[in-house]
């Protein structure tokens, strides 16, 4: 092959084109490299305008780019930063969106070479193939056409080609190229261009993540997704979703939601959590649509970590990253879903681990107040809201938060005090709120009502803290209606809470974060996002209550197929007399995540009643409220 290029003719000094093969432009390249040093440039400038060649090339001009940087490729050693800095600079400023693929092939040939060549060049390089993650501005419309698409996928091969090649070379580029990719994330501004940006951005990095070169980076990768999830939600202020009407109840809100998306053939059957969210009002809000798109991308990630046998590797940086991260964020109203998503597609796994992580977090007197309130939050609406998991997991951890309440109120007494006690009032509201989504799935399975029957709940309800007067009225006044109608008990006290969603009380006990109103949980109001969430999600609707009659349950059955006569476990339907023969299976599901019930938890198998274990307090010694 060769090309037409100017050169110096020492005979004439003139330019003509000369036609020249490669490896003579490999020698003419490098003559050009070192007369720099004797003060001679000419060739190097003309070297220098080739790398800035771009946009709609003719042939001539596409042939002399192509061929100048494998010319380049193969005289690296020739080069000098400290004599050829403009030229670097043009190689490191190039962009592969801009040109067709043999010209990127050579690109990618020079930027690797350059890394190999020498270490200097390593992290030049690496933020260069970083840069490439996204397209110049002019572009980002075209990702929508066919021709986009096809550019995207010559681009993006071949940068993540060339990173794996550098990893190969240079070991250590890989922790070089982790503050590279954290660094460089793209920032949130309300300009629809960048947004697009940040999709692209995020897209390659969880790609990076999958690859075999993301194994020395994929903890701090994954963290630094999760952190950008929750800058965006923050970014949402509950001002932005939020109409307050504490006239009514969370249920009652809940289902009145659903009836104002009914016309939406899309979204029947749609309902939106406490506090009156809406959907609606984030239409058009440009920080939501960006958060649900990264939300999608993380959930197909998930999906593609499953089917390559990496999703517990995965959930347990995502654990880890939720507990630093999530947990303490004010009130988060999205980010957590992509927990929710990957216990559903691993109940068995990641479903149990991550609500004993939390119950863990309840019951230790190591973490804050705050961080406890919020954990046992976020258990008491995943234990309400995951359809996956079995009602036997449920009981067992509403034992363990009983018996946590039962041993605070043994050590502590004392009369109703929201401030001082209220790690123990978000427990017993926890308690509460999970019996209202299922007392009745579990009533109606006889060993489990048992199992429940035998819990102390009555005294700690009844004690003279009072959480009944103290917990959210919308949450109580359902609780006590169920737990009459199922004989769970009975209190003699009259409660007027006059359909109040909250009271000063509860106001108290949850703080300025307003804890007692948080159920991270409640429906998603992001539309892709929800599409993904749905399918394992309980919503209002759907629960049977335990004073609902026979007559209207079977008049249900017709209209709605997940309406709770099946108990969900690990997404299948199940009648309560099937549920009764899993008990082994959910035995064995513990035994094999090398998961030990914290309570007096048993199970009837085989006709015999199994002794429950007897397990170390949790509990530390000392009695003051927040070490309990």
């Amino acid at each position: 092959m060769g090309v037409e290029l100017p050169i110096d003719h020492a005979e004439s000094h003139e330019m003509e084109d000369v036609n020249i093969s490669d490896l003579e432009l490999v020698y003419h390249v490098r003559e050009a490299l070192t007369s720099v040093q004797s003060g001679d440039n000419d060739n190097y400038n003309q070297l220098v305008a080739v790398m800035h060649l771009s946009g709609r090339l003719d042939p001539d001009n596409r042939a002399l780019l192509e061929t100048s940087l494998k010319a380049l490729s193969g005289a690296v050693s020739y080069i000098d930063i400290s004599h050829h800095e403009s030229l670097l600079v043009s190689i490191f400023g190039m962009s592969m969106w801009n040109y067709d693929p043999d010209v990127m092939d050579a690109l990618k040939g020079l930027i690797i070479s350059l890394a190999a060549s020498n270490g200097k060049y390593v992290d030049s390089c690496l933020t260069m193939l970083v840069s490439n993650f996204t397209p110049p501005s002019y572009f980002l419309d075209k990702l929508k056409e066919p021709h986009g698409l096809e550019r995207k996928h010559q681009v993006l091969s071949r940068v993540h080609a060339a990173l794996k090649s550098i990893f190969d070379l240079v070991p250590l580029a890989p922790m070089r190229l982790l503050p590279i990719v954290v660094q460089r994330m793209p920032t949130v501004h309300n300009k629809h261009e960048r947004l697009k940006m940040i999709v692209v951005y995020m897209e390659n990095t969880l790609k990076l993540e999958s690859s075999a070169m993301g194994e020395l980076v994929r903890s701090t990768l994954l963290m630094a997704v999760v952190d950008r999830l929750i800058d965006l939600d923050m970014e949402i202020g509950w001002d932005d979703i939020l109409h307050d009407d504490f006239s009514k109840g969370i249920f009652e809100m809940e289902l009145e939601d659903v009836e104002e998306a009914a016309d939406d053939a899309e979204q029947v059957g749609d309902e939106l959590p406490s506090g009156s969210l809406s959907r609606k009002s984030l239409s058009g809000n440009l920080i939501a649509e960006l958060l649900d798109s990264l939300m999608v991308l993380t959930f197909e990630h998930l999906e593609s970590c499953e089917g390559t046998g990496r999703l517990i590797e995965v959930f347990e940086i995502l654990l880890q990253s939720f507990q630093i991260t999530v947990l303490n964020a004010y009130k988060s109203k999205f980010a957590q879903f992509v927990m929710f998503y990957a216990c559903a597609l691993d109940p068995e796994n990641c479903g149990l681990r991550f609500a004993t992580m939390l119950a863990d977090v309840f019951v230790s007197g190591l973490y804050p107040p705050l961080t406890r309130m919020s954990a046992v939050s976020y258990l008491a609406s995943f234990l309400s809201r995951a359809r996956f998991l079995s009602p036997c997991f449920i009981v067992s951890l509403l034992k363990r938060l009983v018996d946590w309440c039962l041993e605070y109120c043994n050590i502590l007494g004392g009369d109703i005090n929201p401030k001082a006690h209220r790690v123990f009032y978000s427990g017993c509201q926890a308690i509460m709120y999970v019996l209202c989504f299922r007392m009745r799935s579990i009533m109606d399975i006889p060993r489990l009502k048992s199992q429940l029957l035998l819990m102390p709940l009555e005294t700690v309800l009844k004690h003279d803290l009072n959480p009944l007067k103290v917990c959210l009225p919308s949450v109580v006044s359902e609780f006590l209606q169920q737990s009459k109608a199922a004989r769970l008990f009975t209190v003699s006290e009259t409660f007027v809470f006059n359909d109040l969603l909250e009271s000063e009380l509860s106001r108290a006990f949850g703080g300025l974060e307003r804890l007692d109103m948080f159920f991270p949980f409640d429906p998603c109001l992001l539309k892709k996002s929800d599409s993904f969430i749905r399918p394992n999600f309980v919503y209002w609707s759907m629960v049977k209550t335990a004073y609902h009659g026979d007559e209207e349950d079977n008049s249900d059955e017709d209209v709605d197929e997940d309406n709770g006569d099946h108990v969900m476990v690990d997404g299948m339907g199940r009648s309560p007399d099937e549920q009764d023969l899993d008990l082994d299976e959910f035995e064995y599901s513990l035994n094999k995540m090398s998961i030990t019930p914290k309570n007096s938890f048993s199970c009837r198998l085989d006709g015999e009643l199994r002794q429950p274990m007897k397990m170390p307090s949790r509990i530390r010694p000392s009695t003051s409220p927040e070490s309990l």
